[in-house]
Parts: structure tokens; C-alpha cells; sequence
């Protein structure tokens, strides 16, 4: 009887434990820049990529097989993780030059507020300046866009640490992740680390121990010629002739993409290392890692295009992956996650009441088999050169797009280019625009009429353009 008795107590110990531990674990969220969702060997587009960790990742945790951002560019899309909405709610619509509104929380001081250490190391991006922002006690970041060798980080007390000449950026941030994870282990507050990298962004520097990293490897163009660009709007068209002809008949940035994919594997070295030291300090089985890319990116898709912006899928879907040991792992997971969804999914995982701002929808759901209640999303991008005081970055026009499950309805409301309709089940590489078939014309105004009245159920209003030609940066960044 005693012996049962014990049994039961124990039993009745570790449960309590578990729960207790579940109540406010301890996140990780790693965001990588420019990373297409397909830049993992085991996704299967690239397979020679050297990304052993992010493998293990997406095979023995959460897969997110239909990630998307809601706008690709930088700064918008990192307030969009923060804050939990659309751009047009936040505010930034460009790099550099703004933060989020800041009357909105964050997940960043939500969790602050309740209870957990915070921390944020690399590349913000949003308002160039790197001094520090609400919800975060340990600070660690670069001006603008940073540098891969040879930068600084200013940290919370207004000092700049200078990172050791020679040492890689990339190299330097993950040290500074496993630092702060050693330092949380021996406390007793659940805590918030947010690493965000400067890689995979151009200049595609990679740390000279990987230059020589598929240095044989001719990497095939991914321009369709099957991609019918007659039926392209007529700005697609024109960029497409201007890079096949800078490129002699392939896209120049062909060229730089085995570049860009070896700055990846340092960034996977650092998820191994972080995974590590996880183990060692026995915080697995109370930490959920997330892993992200900031936007897609094109790598000559669509008669050539390089760069992100455009509503096609190379530039807006995204690797997402998870470990989380309160959920059942390994896990594909088919339904569309987006950018917006982190900040209401974090407040679920830390216990902590979603805001009634936030335009995203938790992933508890989905990841328990359940529909996520959404029917389709907005990507929006806005011309930049309208809302950017020095101009600049014009070459894509205003997008509102929507997206569902099988289709992609993309319009241009302040250009006079033709609209978009893809058939992403039979379609997925977005060849043929139907806009002008008839027999699509229903599906058409259906996708318009849900874009609309999506845009009335977050009250949308476009962003205001900023005003300022002819400041200073030092005037602009005063704010």
C-alpha cells in the first residue's frame, strides 16, 4: 500500500512538473534573411546542400510545408513576426526607415510583461538605427544591414561590442546564442532569445572554411521556358528582358546562387550548436525552437527575375520549422502558416492572452489536425519609391494579392497592369496567368470579392507615404 502510495505521489510530482514547465517554456526563435523555402537539403529542390541540422530539424520535428510572408522585403515582414498584422496596421511598408507603430505589443513585450528574460541579437532592419527597442533586456545588434566581416553590435547599455577582425558575423551571433542560453540555464525566469541573421543576404559572403563548398556543382537555372510571359504583366516582362540581356540569355544572378546557398551552412552549424547545448543543460524537453526565413527570394525564376517583392511563390513562401516537445513530432503540417501567425502562436505557448490587434491565427490548431479557420490571405507590397523619402526601389508596383490553398488572385491598384490568376493545384510553378480565360472568369470575381471583403474585415487603409524628401538620415533616424 505504502509503495502505491509513493508510486502515485511520484506520479502526481512529475506531472505537476511537466505542467508547470509547459506553462511558460523556454523560445527560441532563429530568422534567417533571404532564405527560399526550398534552401534546406532535405526539402529535396537543392539536395546537395550542406544543411545536416536544418535536416534533422525538418525531419524529426514540425514541418511547415506552406509557409508564406504577407509581404517579402525585410522590414516589413520582421514587424509583421513581431506585431502579429499586416503592414498596412504596423506601418512599415519599407527598410530602413521605420519601426512598427509602436502602440501595438509585441510578442517580444507581452512575454516581457510576463515574466520572461528577453533577448535579441543581429540584424533588425525595420529603422536602420540599431539602439534598443521595447521588450527586449539584452540587446546585441548591427547597424542597417550589417556587414560580414568586421561590424559592431550595440548593446543595451549603449556600448558597441566590436566583433574580433576576421571573425565571420554569422559565427559571431550563434557564440552569442549558446553565451545567453549557458547564462538562462542557471536562472530561473523562462526566457525569449530572437537570433536574427544577416545570411543568406547579398553579398552571399560565406566564411572561407565553406568558398569551396559546391565549387563543381553546375547549378540548372530555375527560368521555366514553359513560363508563358505574354500573359505576364507588362513590368514582369520588361525585367525579364532587361536581366536575360545583362545575363547573355540567363539571369545574372544565376550565377551568384551557389554564393548565396554556402552562406546557409554556418547558419546550420549554429542550430546544431544551439541543439547541443540545449541537451547538455537538459532544456530540451522545455524549449521550442523556431526556424524562419524573412522572405523567398528569386534565383531566376520567371524569365529571370533575382531579387523578392513580386506575389509569385519563390518570392513569398518561406522554410518554417519547429521543435516543440508539447506537440507531436515528426509533423508535416500542410495547411498555410504565415509570418503573422508567430506573435499569437508565442503568447498560446507562453500562456498569455493573444491581443485582439493581432490579424494572425495561433498554429495551435493546425498542428492538432484542426482547420485553421482561415480561407485565404493578403500580400501586399507597396512601390517604394512613393514611400521612402530618398526614393528609390520603384521597379515593382503596388501588389494586393490573395492567396488560398489552390488559387492566386494578383492585382496592381495604383498601375495599369494586367491582373493575375493561377491554378496553383494544376499550376504550382504560376506558367499560365488565366486572368483572361473565360472559363476562369467566376473564379476571378470570387477571389476578388474575397480579397475585398478581407481587406473591410482588418480595416484596411493604405499606408501613409512618407514625407521627408531632402532629410538627412542622422534627421530621419532621430525618431
Amino acid at each position: 500500500m505504502k509503495l502505491i502510495l509513493h508510486l502515485f505521489i511520484l506520479k502526481f510530482l512529475l506531472s505537476s512538473l511537466l505542467a508547470s514547465n509547459s506553462d511558460k517554456p523556454n523560445i527560441i526563435f532563429i530568422l534567417t534573411d533571404d532564405q527560399r523555402y526550398d534552401e534546406i537539403g532535405a526539402v529535396g529542390n537543392f539536395p546537395w546542400l550542406v544543411t545536416p541540422n536544418l535536416d534533422k530539424l525538418l525531419n524529426e520535428g514540425i514541418h511547415f510545408e506552406n509557409a508564406f510572408v504577407t509581404t517579402s522585403l525585410c522590414g516589413p515582414s520582421r514587424a509583421s513576426f513581431l506585431t502579429g498584422t499586416y503592414a498596412n496596421h504596423h506601418g512599415v511598408v519599407v527598410n530602413e526607415y521605420i519601426d512598427y507603430d509602436k502602440n501595438l505589443p509585441t510578442f517580444a513585450t507581452l512575454l516581457q510583461d510576463a515574466g520572461y528574460s528577453t533577448a535579441y541579437f543581429g540584424k533588425w532592419h525595420q529603422a536602420m538605427h540599431n539602439r534598443p527597442r521595447p521588450g527586449f533586456d539584452k540587446w546585441m545588434v548591427f547597424w542597417g544591414q550589417g556587414k560580414y566581416y568586421n561590424d559592431a553590435l550595440l548593446t543595451e547599455t549603449g556600448e558597441n561590442f566590436y566583433i574580433p577582425e576576421g571573425k565571420y558575423l554569422t559565427d559571431q551571433l550563434n557564440e552569442l546564442a549558446i553565451d545567453y542560453i549557458d547564462n538562462a540555464s542557471k536562472g530561473d525566469q523562462p526566457f525569449l532569445l530572437y537570433l536574427s541573421h544577416k545570411a543568406l543576404h547579398e553579398p552571399f559572403t560565406p566564411p572561407d572554411r565553406h568558398k569551396n563548398l559546391y565549387k563543381d556543382m553546375a547549378v540548372p537555372t530555375q527560368d521555366d521556358l514553359r513560363d508563358d510571359m505574354s500573359k505576364k504583366p507588362e513590368y514582369i516582362q520588361t525585367m525579364a528582358k532587361k536581366n536575360r540581356e545583362r545575363g547573355g540569355g540567363i539571369a545574372p544572378i544565376h550565377w551568384k546562387i551557389p554564393d548565396k546557398m554556402r552562406t546557409v551552412t554556418a547558419v546550420d552549424e549554429g542550430v546544431g550548436m544551439i541543439f547541443k547545448k540545449l541537451e547538455e543543460e537538459g532544456m530540451l524537453s522545455n524549449t521550442v525552437v523556431i526556424f524562419a526565413g524573412d522572405n523567398g527570394y528569386f534565383v531566376s525564376e520567371h524569365g529571370g527575375l533575382h531579387d523578392k517583392r513580386k506575389a509569385y511563390e519563390e518570392s513569398i513562401r518561406i522554410p518554417l520549422l519547429m521543435w516543440n516537445p508539447f506537440e507531436k513530432q515528426p509533423n508535416k503540417i500542410d495547411s498555410i502558416a504565415l509570418n503573422i501567425d508567430l506573435a499569437p502562436y508565442i503568447c498560446d505557448l507562453a500562456n498569455v492572452k493573444i491581443p485582439k490587434h493581432m490579424h494572425g491565427k495561433s498554429w495551435k490548431n493546425i498542428l492538432r489536425g484542426k482547420k485553421s479557420g482561415r480561407d485565404g490571405f493578403l500580400y501586399e507590397y507597396y512601390r517604394e519609391n512613393q514611400y521612402r523619402p530618398t526614393g528609390g526601389f520603384g521597379g515593382t508596383p503596388t501588389i494586393l494579392a490573395y492567396r488560398t490553398e489552390d488559387w492566386k488572385y494578383v492585382t496592381y491598384p495604383e498601375a495599369n497592369y494586367i491582373s493575375e490568376l493561377y491554378d496553383l493545384s494544376n499550376d504550382p510553378k504560376e506558367l499560365y496567368n488565366l486572368i483572361d480565360d473565360p472559363d476562369h472568369t467566376k473564379m476571378a470575381n470570387k477571389l476578388e470579392k474575397s480579397l475585398t471583403k478581407l481587406l473591410k474585415t482588418i480595416d484596411y487603409k493604405p499606408p501613409t507615404r512618407i514625407r521627408g524628401e531632402g532629410k538627412s538620415i542622422k534627421e530621419i533616424y532621430k525618431n
